[in-house]
């Protein structure tokens, strides 16, 4: 996600709290861009837990591996 999508998210958290408010529009747009911002995260995570290897007591490293 750019910079500038994350300073749009921000702007219309602002406008949201502000008395005007958000337009159907402006609704339906922060909708979009929070959930790519969370996919984004989830992705990044998913990304990171991927990479982490466990050493065992008996000193085998294995990757970590979701519990079944």
């Amino acid at each position: 996600m750019t910079q500038e999508k994350i300073d749009r998210i921000n702007a219309l958290a602002r406008k949201s709290h502000s008395p005007e408010g958000l337009t159907p529009e402006e609704k339906e747009e922060q909708a979009a861009l929070r959930l790519e911002y969370r996919r984004g995260v989830v992705n990044n995570l998913t990304g990171q837990l991927n990479n982490i290897e466990i050493k065992d007591e008996k000193g085998n490293i294995r990757p970590l591996r979701p519990k079944e």
